[in-house]
């Protein structure tokens, strides 16, 4: 299990969320992983993924892979 120290993580969603309270964050400065989190519960659980599996994601996203109304 992968233990990461995410206290003083410097946290940023995406400039396309707007004013929106339902966001992720993620915190980068992490080699090999991506530390995600829900910006509406901030001290709840953190999703951590490898970065070349959240750079995939992201590639389908920005693809249009995802349906809107999942």
């Amino acid at each position: 299990m992968l233990a990461l120290d995410l206290d003083n993580a410097s946290w940023r969603k995406s400039t396309f969320s707007g004013d929106s309270g339902d966001c992720v964050e993620v915190a980068d400065g992490f080699p090999g992983v991506m530390p995600v989190r829900d910006s509406k519960d901030p001290y709840g659980p953190t999703l951590i993924f490898p970065t070349d599996a959240w750079s995939a994601f992201v590639a389908g996203v920005r693809a249009g892979d995802f349906s809107a109304d999942c």
